[in-house]
């Protein structure tokens, strides 16, 4: 069984990207369990929590050591990732020298009613993950452009074309979360 926990870069309770998540999810192949990674708890970070650090900290950077790989369906803010998913990203890398994300191996997608989809903030958050040692898939990219009549009243995928990008992506992301757990398991 390969565990892919899934990060949401939006706390909005109407996120198109939590939809978009919860779509890809249900796509998942057998031999695959998905679980999501919340970091909606979590105070703003700070270096002072560095020597003293909150268990909610300690939560999220666990939640991130138990799985194989990640996921991060992110939308884009201001041609970046919000300040929120920053914020969590920073708590898994601290103290010093207990980065949860190092060669934790990521996948990133994400969703915008724009034509361009999320391609600035994926961006930036690939430079982010790269600096904290975390292997990123390059390929498939996935820049929705996000319409909801693809989905049902439930929230699946009714668009064969969604489906089809999103099941190119998976498959991806498991090969690629398959290949680096191995090598890291190896070592």
């Amino acid at each position: 069984m390969v565990r892919i926990g899934y990060i949401v870069g939006s706390l909005s309770s109407t996120s198109i990207n939590r939809k978009v998540a919860l779509g890809l999810t249900g796509l998942a192949p057998e031999g695959v369990e998905f679980v999501e990674l919340d970091f909606s708890t979590l105070p703003q970070y700070s270096p002072d929590h560095d020597g003293d650090y909150p268990q909610a900290g300690k939560d999220w950077k666990k939640a991130i050591e138990d799985v194989d790989g990640v996921i991060i369906v992110t939308p884009e803010y201001l041609r970046s990732i919000p300040g929120a998913l920053k914020n969590a990203i920073d708590w898994a890398s601290r103290p010093w020298g207990t980065n949860s994300f190092d060669r934790k191996p990521v996948a990133i997608a994400g969703a915008s009613m724009g034509a361009i989809g999320t391609a600035p903030a994926q961006q930036h958050l690939r430079s982010i993950l790269a600096h904290l040692n975390a292997p990123t898939m390059g390929q498939p990219e996935v820049f929705l452009k996000f319409s909801p009549e693809d989905f049902g009243p439930d929230g699946t995928i009714v668009s064969d074309a969604l489906e089809g990008k999103l099941n190119g992506f998976l498959e991806a992301a498991v090969a690629h979360i398959g290949q680096h757990s191995a090598a890291v398991a190896a070592v």
